[in-house]
């Protein structure tokens, strides 16, 4: 177990350049590092268009961007972005840099980023093949504190470190400018704060994304036992399923998937009564706003990937599953397989009623 003075210790990059369900689980990381090293300036490795949600709500001071979509494309391509980002980096001169990505492309930046500390996983979720190597300098655990939760991956630094597990769960406040712009939002559309159910219909995936069909069915069951509104949220590539949802269903439905940038989604979220999703980064973004959650889960485990710190709900089919995505299935892969598809609504709607009524007197205090 490694000790640092916190007097000594100046700035930490953290390579993170995964998706923003991994950024928010990741920004639990920051503020414990923030609180044992205070003053620290903490750098994260990332793509463009987390930067500004993670810089305004405090979890980093900066953000140098990395496109992930570069590094798929022609060896030309990847060259001269794995360069840029190297180069900006390395202009910071790093105490310590922390791979959590933990793939290829993020090991070769944190050797020759070259910090003086450099934390990565022993062993590495795909190990090192004979030519390449483990740049770190101090080995982390796969998962930190005897847990097997995600969460706790990207906790395990901590515990390398020997700095003390003082937040537990992601928690990231809405800005109250961004709040004002949600509810003014809300009021356009005659929809009450708290009074109604945020739903995410996407993923990265097609296999891990729901069947429109069935979250219409769902939304209608919900909204004639509840009243409550219904607000669609999520990308803008994401019209194909938002639309097929409002033609489908007979409640009234809001659809603002796409209208929202990340830090008026979270303002949004935090006004919703309930979120009801897919396993996703909107879910983690839910549960780290504090609202309740209605997780939808494929091959993926929620064990691993559950929403932490709210009252929640994860629904999978059971397994091992009877495969229904045919070629577009890849059996192995929890990011590429159809399992969710097996859902039926009625657990959907029962789950989501349960959640309602275990959380009421909560949400009545609250307003």
């Amino acid at each position: 177990m490694l000790q640092i003075s916190p007097t000594t210790l100046r700035s930490i990059l953290i390579l993170q350049t995964k998706f923003i369900g991994d950024i928010v689980l990741a920004s639990t990381l920051a503020k414990n590092l923030q609180l044992q090293y205070p003053g620290v300036r903490i750098v994260f490795l990332c793509e463009a268009r987390f930067a500004g949600f993670l810089t305004v709500h405090g979890i980093a001071s900066e953000v140098v961007p990395f496109s992930r979509a570069k590094m798929r494309g022609t060896p030309l391509e990847r060259g001269r972005e794995l360069f840029r980002a190297v180069r900006a980096l390395r202009q910071h001169r790093f105490d310590m840099s922390i791979d959590i990505t933990d793939s290829k492309t993020s090991r070769i930046v944190s050797g020759l980023v070259n910090a003086p500390v450099r934390l990565g996983y022993v062993p590495s979720e795909k190990p090192p093949r004979w030519y390449e190597r483990q740049p770190a300098t101090v080995g982390m655990k796969p998962f930190g504190f005897g847990k097997k939760h995600f969460l706790y991956r990207y906790l395990s630094p901590l515990e390398a470190l020997g700095v003390a597990l003082r937040v537990r769960v992601p928690a990231i406040r809405p800005l109250p400018f961004e709040t004002t712009r949600a509810l003014a939002l809300l009021a356009r559309h005659r929809i009450k704060p708290n009074g109604f159910i945020a739903v995410h219909v996407g993923a990265s995936f097609p296999g891990r994304r729901w069947q429109p069909e069935r979250f219409a069915a769902a939304i209608d069951k919900i909204v004639k036992e509840t009243g409550l509104g219904i607000v669609l949220v999520g990308g803008p590539d994401e019209s194909e399923a938002t639309d097929a949802i409002m033609a489908l269903a007979k409640a009234p439905v809001v659809n603002l998937a796409g209208a929202l940038r990340l830090e008026t989604l979270l303002a949004l979220l935090k006004e919703a009564r309930l979120f009801l999703g897919n396993e996703s980064g909107p879910m983690h973004m839910a549960a780290a706003a504090g609202i309740p959650v209605v997780g939808l889960f494929g091959l993926t485990n929620p064990v691993r990937w559950a929403p932490v710190g709210v009252p929640s709900i994860s629904l999978r089919p059971s397994m091992p599953c009877d495969c229904v995505g045919g070629d577009l299935c890849h059996r192995t892969d929890p990011s590429k397989a159809c399992c969710v598809w097996r859902l039926e609504v009625d657990p959907v709607v029962d789950a989501a009623l349960e959640l309602l009524a275990r959380t009421e007197v909560a949400f009545e205090h609250a307003v």
